[in-house]
């Protein structure tokens, strides 16, 4: 759906600063970065929980597993909800969520009971992510770009103050990390409750559930669903694996996680836009994901070696930053659908997909340090395979002044009535 002159769309103006947006994104922003603080939260922490609580490393790498199986599986049912309850309460829908089953993560006193309620925050992570991503993208001026800009650098500040925030807490207790994230979030959902207006569900056609799985029709959605399926592999195994052949204590593995997110953070504002104009989506895409492959390769030659180690994971974030920002871009105008519904199919299969990692690293770790790098390597190599084959109907991303309108004059709207300018 194309919107009209007098629909109130954000400007696209390419020359706009992507400081200078409305009140209610970057109250969304915040909360983002908040919810992925969630993500690197638990670093620090999932040795002491194996202590304590006396699990494998494959036991306490559940916690990702469940939360990102999750996730994913709810993917499928947060068009249906946003577009009967609005973005609005959507949003905070899952922030009540995450707040809730964080801390009952904390009271827990089993590695099982920490497994189910991390399971229950990624209910309310999906409510919030797949709906924020199409809020930030669909009112964010200077376009779709500078959108997806801003949302992966607060997914890049939300990874790298995550395992800072949990080495000090957890430095203290491994119970402390889920407490403060609850206060976090409940902070975030009063942030969303003042500063974003009201957002009625649309009136227009409520989305089905059917439709994720409609979109993964269109080739090109697929093609890059499944690549972020395979190289999510390599990322989990490095986040949720590599505590463990460091065998460092909390404070340094929050620092050196922080590292890492904080390379994120920064190839995805300054390195990926230049790289891509310069080179081009698909095939700077395919060098970040060739850089990360080899990067979990020389982790897996020099697992034992602690200082290669460290410097792998801060290069990682790097080359991850720049694939993140391209490929979530790509998706955005892969396929002629609702972004809502493109980003819900997206994180289905990437999320589903990838669930099995932390566990499955975990597991082969117990028996061969070096094997889980290997075979996140491995498939990160088969991302980029399967990237170079969708090559011909992912053209048009290579369009530098394809800049598509919002695909819904709801979606477009939903917060930039609320812009103080």
């Amino acid at each position: 759906m194309t919107v009209t002159a007098t629909a109130t769309a954000p400007t696209t103006d390419n020359d706009s600063s992507i400081l200078h947006q409305p009140r209610a994104v970057w109250a969304v922003a915040f909360a983002s970065v908040i919810a992925f603080m969630g993500i690197g939260l638990v670093d620090p922490i999932l040795k002491p929980i194996g202590e304590e609580l006396d699990a494998t490393p494959s036991q306490v790498s559940l916690l990702f597993t469940s939360y990102m199986l999750v996730t994913g599986i709810a993917m499928l049912a947060t068009g249906a909800v946003s577009s009967r309850i609005g973005p609005k309460k959507t949003l905070l829908a899952g922030l009540a969520i995450i707040v809730v089953f964080s801390a009952l993560a904390g009271t827990s006193d089993t590695v099982g009971q920490i497994i189910g309620f991390r399971a229950g925050w990624g209910l309310g992570n999906a409510l919030f992510i797949a709906t924020a991503l199409a809020t930030i993208v669909g009112a964010a001026s200077g376009g779709v770009a500078k959108a997806i800009i801003l949302y992966e650098a607060a997914l890049g500040i939300g990874i790298a103050t995550g395992p800072l925030v949990g080495g000090v807490l957890g430095n203290v207790s491994w119970r402390g990390p889920f407490f403060g994230v609850a206060v976090l979030m409940a902070v975030a959902f009063i942030l969303i409750v003042v500063m974003l207006p009201a957002t009625p569900a649309p009136k227009s056609a409520r989305t089905s559930l059917a439709a994720p799985f409609l979109a993964l029709r269109h080739r090109g959605l697929l093609t890059v669903a499944i690549t972020s399926l395979l190289y999510n592999y390599g990322f989990f195994t490095l986040l949720a694996y590599t505590p463990f052949p460091l065998d460092m204590g909390t404070y340094a593995i929050g620092f050196i996680f922080f590292g890492w997110g904080l390379a994120l953070a920064i190839s995805s504002v300054f390195l990926a836009p230049r790289l891509q104009r310069r080179f081009g989506t698909l095939p700077m895409m395919m060098l970040a994901l060739g850089l990360f492959a080899a990067d979990l390769a020389v982790m897996a030659l020099f697992t034992d070696d602690k200082s290669v180690l460290v410097v792998c994971v801060v290069l990682a974030g790097l080359f991850l930053g720049v694939n993140n920002t391209l490929i979530t871009e790509t998706v955005m105008i892969s396929a002629p659908v609702e972004r809502s519904t493109a980003s819900a199919a997206y994180s289905f299969v990437r999320f589903v997909g990838g669930a099995a990692a932390p566990w499955v690293a975990g597991k082969l770790g117990e028996h061969n340090a070096n094997l889980p790098f290997w075979v996140g390597a491995a498939c990160t190599v088969a991302a980029i395979g399967v990237l170079a084959t969708g090559r011909r109907v992912l053209a048009h991303v290579d369009d530098h002044d394809h800049d598509p309108a919002p695909h819904s004059v709801e979606e477009a709207t939903a917060v930039t009535v609320g812009d103080a300018d």
